[in-house]
């Protein structure tokens, strides 16, 4: 069974050493706002939200929501790979180098 959108919300969040504070900042909420998502039975974010919060804590708004499989790392990898498409073309050449670099090491 799914965590709950707001069980989600708290387990990355303090995964990532964040408090309410810092996650309220890091999405332009209110520290009682975030608290409610977490706490509240149904919670209701705007979309908006939804992606901000999801961008702060380095996963998808699906995987928030529970409408993909749950799969932590997928949604990790699929948060990094939309922040990698943003970069400039420079920071994605470095990037790439920096894995290739990874890889030979293994």
């Amino acid at each position: 069974m799914a965590a709950p959108f707001g069980d989600r919300i708290r387990e990355l969040r303090k995964k990532k050493g964040m408090t309410l504070d810092q996650l309220a900042t890091a999405t332009d909420s209110s520290k009682s706002y975030i608290w409610e998502l977490e706490n509240k039975d149904p919670p209701r974010p705007s979309a908006e939200k939804i992606a901000k919060i999801a961008a702060a804590l380095d996963v998808t708004g699906d995987y928030l929501m529970g409408v993909d499989d749950g799969n932590l790392q997928a949604a990790e990898d699929k948060a990094f790979f939309r922040k990698y498409s943003q970069m400039s073309p420079e920071a994605r050449a470095r990037l790439r180098r920096l894995a290739k670099a990874l890889d030979e090491d293994d």
